[in-house]
């Protein structure tokens, strides 16, 4: 494992596998303004390197990926501050969502608050049987924000009003029933799993699997229209690269 900053290492494989390892944030991997930042620029160094394919993200121990952002520095905020505290989480749940390759939320424990937004902001999420997920912020005073936003657009918008305004705390099958993990696991099958998915998504060819990332991410905010508009070029740009017609022909070589 190879340390970036005070608060992430970095661990790759030779198939373009990297795992990111949340440090230094208590046993929880609690996020106060430090450690957002020290992950958010982990993310953006590792986003350079294009020999990744697909990224993992966990936190330390086995108590949670991200346990939430620090209630203790936001107990001293005032407006100006508390902005800006919310700009660091948005900045980092924006590191996931812009990483060029799929990333994959490893999550055990629990999962609150801003970590659920990571977590929501991550392209994959598998999830341990003994995984929790709650958005408690209203019983703290402040209201969910930032890329809790994605949470109407996982669940449906009346999961989503149940989950944050009654600040419910769900187990791992509901979650898995609700869709707002794509795999639930027994705790001790967890990295097994996640390899698997990891390995999957690493042998897609790479530059395609940047290209429908990216236009995942903006069919989440554009209307339908534009969307499938927006795709015809980025389909007949695809053929640029070369690996439609090695992939094709890989393909049609093996069905003589």
């Amino acid at each position: 494992m190879q340390a970036i900053n005070d608060y992430c290492s970095v661990t790759r494989t030779a198939t373009g596998i990297a795992q990111l390892t949340i440090t230094n944030a208590g046993s929880l991997n609690i996020m106060n303004s430090a450690v957002m930042n020290g992950v958010r620029e982990g993310l953006e160094l590792l986003a350079q390197d294009r020999d990744i394919r697909a990224l993992v993200v966990r936190g330390s121990g086995e108590k949670s990926m991200i346990g939430g952002a620090d209630i203790k520095e936001m107990a001293t905020l005032d407006q100006a501050s508390a902005e800006k505290f919310i700009t660091t989480l948005r900045d980092l749940c924006e590191a996931a969502r812009q990483f060029p390759a799929p990333v994959i939320a490893r999550l055990r424990g629990w999962c609150l608050g801003g970590g659920l937004e990571f977590a929501a902001a991550c392209d994959l999420r598998i999830a341990s049987e003994d995984a929790k997920f709650a958005m408690p912020e209203v019983k703290v005073g402040i209201p969910s924000v930032i890329h809790a936003a994605l949470l109407p657009r996982l669940i449906g918008w009346g999961r989503a009003r149940w989950l944050i305004l009654m600040a419910a705390t769900i187990d791992a099958p509901t979650a898995l029933n609700w869709g707002l993990v794509d795999q639930v696991v027994p705790d001790s099958d967890l990295d097994q799993a996640i390899e698997v998915v990891a390995r999957g998504v690493a042998d897609c060819a790479p530059e395609a699997m940047r290209n429908q990332k990216a236009l995942l991410r903006q069919w989440e905010e554009l209307p339908l229209t534009e969307s499938v508009n927006l795709s015809i070029g980025v389909f007949g740009q695809s053929f640029l690269t070369g690996e439609p017609q090695r992939h094709m022909q890989a393909f049609l070589d093996r069905r003589k």
